[in-house]
Parts: structure tokens; C-alpha cells; sequence
């Protein structure tokens, strides 16, 4: 069994948003690194960050772990209630969740995206 390492800030660097994601508020800048993926591409790590800002989010395909390494964001989801996190937290964002997330404070985030 082969034991993978990943490292902050390596692997494809993505300096642009994706299709998913779209600047509502401030004129926010994201940065994404994938540092790691399966051979099927079912799952994937990295380290994502943004300055501040509002983002608008649709994630129909795949399940988001999320750990917080720096700043603060507040999280909502269409129709429902604010979440806000800080350095430190630790949240899962389900496949289907679309809603802004509000950058207060620029924010690090280290993630592992699961195929839905």
C-alpha cells in the first residue's frame, strides 16, 4: 500500500474561479491548488484561498470537507441560515448546496472534495 503526502500550495495551481463560483460582492480573488487526486478522480484535496468578499456557490457533484485555516467567512445557503466559521473550524458542505459565502477576513482553506 503506497502512502500519498500532500503539501500546501502544490501541485495544479488554479487561478480562476470555475464555472460554480461567481464574484457578487467586493471584488473578491480566489487561488486553488489540487494537490491530490484518486486514479478515477472521485476524490480530491487542496488548499483554496480568497480575499474578501462575496462568492455564489452551486456544488451539485461532490461532498466538501473543509478546515479553516485563516480568517473568517460567513456561509448561507439559499433559503436558509447563516453559518460563520474562523481559523480553526471544521465543516462539511454537502453536494447540492448552493448559497454565497461571505469573506470577511481573507481565508486559507485546506479541502477534500468526494464525488456525490
Amino acid at each position: 500500500m503506497a502512502v500519498g503526502i500532500s503539501i500546501p500550495k502544490t501541485g495544479l495551481f488554479v487561478e480562476t474561479p470555475s464555472d460554480n463560483w461567481k464574484a457578487i460582492e467586493g471584488n473578491p480573488i480566489m487561488k486553488t491548488w489540487l494537490e491530490y487526486q484518486t486514479a478515477d478522480k472521485t476524490v480530491v484535496t487542496g488548499t483554496w484561498e480568497s480575499t474578501t468578499g462575496t462568492w455564489y456557490s452551486e456544488n451539485t457533484l461532490f461532498h466538501e470537507y473543509v478546515y479553516l485555516v485563516e480568517g473568517v467567512m460567513e456561509l448561507t445557503p439559499d433559503g436558509g441560515e447563516t453559518l460563520s466559521v474562523k481559523a480553526g473550524d471544521a465543516f462539511t458542505v454537502e453536494a447540492g448546496f448552493s448559497g454565497s459565502w461571505k469573506v470577511t477576513e481573507a481565508v486559507s482553506k485546506r479541502f477534500l472534495f468526494r464525488l456525490a
